[in-house]
């Protein structure tokens, strides 16, 4: 039955029918042909997956980055970015890797987040003369940031598939992000030196700085907020999440001064169609896992590779392998929730332990999103810099290095992770 998943699944994607359509249709196809299992009871397993309260942290989440990352906010943001590091070597770069990490601290989308920053920087680098094709690469890379430290959706999907504390797995994603942030900043930094880049001439505005810094300083806060109420117990995430909106909402409304009915309404809807696609996405991956567990399949590559590979080292870098080049055709969500039964045993029989596991998979999938052929972030920053995705490709290469080498720390040196 596995086979025959993947033989429907694979003939769907080459069909150019969407992921959770595909699927759906891989699930129904190879039911239909068992007699084993009930079509009845398959719907029921795809409804019982997304009858979770945790699940209810996703749209609270998104609604939060909607209302957050429009308006006011992101000019704030941008501009003291700027005028902090845009006089530095590679500066116009840093400001898209600065930006996208705080942004993520309160979108937990790396779409929403190239999408919103590429709008507001890419122009003012095309007026420096900046390389429009570092700068697609710098911001592809950068955005996924955003689903590595918290709130990031992935981890609570993985969270659900693993029974895995989503508080233990955005505590453990911010060291990780922090680095892939500063090994970001520093590849800027030697490019930018390297092919002297244009750079931000104008003096500093010290006053615009510190009206920025005010207008920016909710977006910094709110991470805080999100982090020590998970850590301290305060609050469930779920109940995180619905304070997060509740805390976007006054701020837009109060100190912004730009919610109106009509940006609340386009919020609303955005997060609600963003949810939906997520909560498909999660029905018909958990199907898929479920069929998949059904059969064994798990049970029989955890015993496979235990009986051909004694290193744990070397099942790690082959667990690595797998989940890179799933990620690169895969999209993220349901690349989590199918991946996590089939690794979840076999990095149990090498002592790994499941939050460890959890950053590991959101690292590496999270490369799949700035790598051909099906990169996400890759291609919206393209587009939006106008290159072609070869040209944001070959100036990616110090983003790859410095990935890699958070990723090969985060399976390898637990310490990095767990505290």
């Amino acid at each position: 039955m596995s086979f025959l998943i993947l033989l429907i699944f694979l003939g769907a994607a080459v069909a150019a029918v969407p992921i959770a359509h595909a699927l759906l249709l891989a699930a129904l196809g190879a039911a239909a042909t068992s007699d084993r299992i009930p079509l009845d009871l398959l719907v029921q397993q795809m409804v019982s997956q997304v009858q979770s309260f945790p699940l209810i942290a996703i749209p609270f989440f998104m609604l939060t980055g909607a209302l957050m990352m429009g308006g006011r906010l992101g000019e704030a943001l941008v501009g003291m970015l700027s005028t902090l590091v845009g006089r530095w070597h590679g500066g116009p770069a840093q400001v898209s890797v600065l930006s996208s990490t705080l942004f993520g601290g309160v979108s937990g989308s790396a779409v929403a987040d190239a999408s919103a920053i590429g709008s507001l920087l890419m122009p003012w680098h095309r007026r420096l003369g900046y390389p429009m094709a570092f700068s697609a690469a710098s911001l592809a890379s950068a955005a996924t940031i955003d689903i590595i430290i918290p709130p990031s959706i992935p981890l609570i999907l993985y969270a659900l598939s693993s029974n895995t504390s989503i508080a233990a797995l955005f505590y453990a994603g911010i060291l990780p992000g922090l680095l892939l942030c500063g090994g970001f900043m520093a590849a800027c930094w030697y490019v930018g030196k390297r092919d002297n880049l244009p750079r931000e001439t104008a003096a500093a505005d010290r006053a615009a700085l510190r009206r920025n810094l005010l207008l920016a300083s909710p977006a910094l806060v709110l991470p805080v907020f999100i982090v020590v109420f998970l850590r301290f117990g305060i609050a469930t995430p779920t109940e995180v999440a619905v304070l997060s909106t509740l805390y976007a909402g006054l701020v837009s409304a109060v100190m912004y001064r730009d919610l109106s009915f009509k940006r609340l309404h386009h919020a609303i809807v955005e997060a609600g169609v963003a949810t939906g696609v997520v909560l498909l996405v999660i029905m018909a991956s958990s199907t898929i896992g479920w069929l998949l567990t059904f059969d064994q399949l798990p049970q029989h590559i955890t015993a496979w590779v235990t009986a051909n590979i004694d290193t744990g080292w070397l099942i790690i870098l082959l667990m690595n392998l797998m989940m890179l080049f799933v990620g690169m055709f895969i999209d993220l969500p349901a690349a989590v929730l199918l991946l996590t039964p089939v690794f979840l045993p076999l990095a149990q029989s090498v002592g790994m332990d499941p939050v460890q596991l959890g950053i590991m998979m959101v690292v590496n999938l999270a490369i799949g999103l700035y790598t051909p052929p099906v990169g996400t972030t890759l291609f919206i920053t393209s587009s939006l810099a106008k290159v072609k995705v070869g040209q944001t490709v070959r100036a990616m290469t110090p983003f790859y290095i410095v990935a890699f080498g958070v990723l090969m720390l985060v399976s390898y040196v637990p310490a990095v992770i767990l505290k």
